[in-house]
């Protein structure tokens, strides 16, 4: 289904690795940087069959990340796009001392209106050796003005991925500029997304945004915003130019991990 690409700059098809660490979290309060890392991981597809010197060579189709302990993650749904005719969508997990290792995942569901993609690793992770973690979700209201974190891992070789390549580590401090509503997809009604005062770079989409008071996730990068709005709406505290990154907030995946049973945390209470 096209996409409406002249209003949103898909930051995808780029190429990472992911790093790890024990899983954590304490209510109202941020998690560690290691937590987040490791709750964050790539949608891959594998290239080669056996792995060479730098390990498996893969194609990367942009992020995804935990939310519970069961395995379960969230991407934007325009990630799988290319899977949409075969292929075998995968994660790059890190071992505590081993090599990095692919894991299949299927996927649960998507919500193409609202850009929502629900996957779960085949094999669960946090039973096994893996270093990974999840993230806590945020049930409020963002507000415009609100302070955010996008998170988010890229490959030290970006033009030629392997699994043991070194990630690189992106943080993108932002403030929630404004909200507005777009069709993501032709023929659908329109969802709502909310923009920030940071450029999003290629390879980030599905990538979490959290607060930075609360540590809970509030949205994931859907993309670069391209289409023009008025300079005044651009400005706020620590504005960092008029070039806007999109996101989608957190409270239009809610509705479809409700509906496939899926739980979650927030900062106070098991959902």
């Amino acid at each position: 289904m096209a996409r409406l690409r002249n209003f949103i700059a898909c930051a995808a098809v780029m190429v990472m690795g992911v790093i790890g660490f024990a899983r954590t979290g304490v209510a109202n309060r941020a998690p560690a940087d290691e937590v987040v890392w490791a709750a964050i991981c790539p949608v891959v597809y594998a290239v080669d069959e056996s792995a060479a010197e730098r390990g498996f060579h893969y194609i990367f189709y942009g992020n995804a990340f935990f939310i519970d302990d069961e395995g379960y993650l969230l991407t934007a749904a325009h990630v799988l796009t290319d899977f949409q005719n075969g292929g075998q969508p995968q994660i790059l997990l890190r071992l505590a001392e081993a090599p990095p290792r692919l894991v299949k995942i299927e996927v649960v569901a998507t919500d193409t209106q609202h850009d929502v993609a629900i996957l779960r690793a085949v094999s669960n992770p946090f039973k096994g050796r893996y270093q990974v973690a999840f993230l806590r979700l945020s049930a409020t209201e963002m507000a415009r003005g609100s302070a955010i974190v996008a998170a988010a891992l890229r490959p030290g070789h970006m033009k030629d991925p392997h699994t043991f390549d070194a990630p690189l580590e992106d943080r993108s401090l932002a403030d929630v500029v404004q909200f507005t509503e777009i069709a993501l997809n032709k023929g659908q009604p329109k969802a709502e997304l909310f923009l920030f005062n940071h450029e999003v770079i290629r390879g980030q989409s599905g990538a979490p945004i959290l607060s930075r008071e609360t540590g809970e996730v509030v949205g994931f990068v859907e993309g670069q915003w391209l289409h023009g709005i008025p300079l005044a709406s651009a400005r706020s505290p620590g504005d960092r130019g008029t070039t806007m990154g999109a996101g989608v907030p957190i409270r239009d995946a809610l509705p479809l991990l409700e509906q496939e049973h899926v739980g979650w945390q927030t900062g106070t209470a098991s959902k």
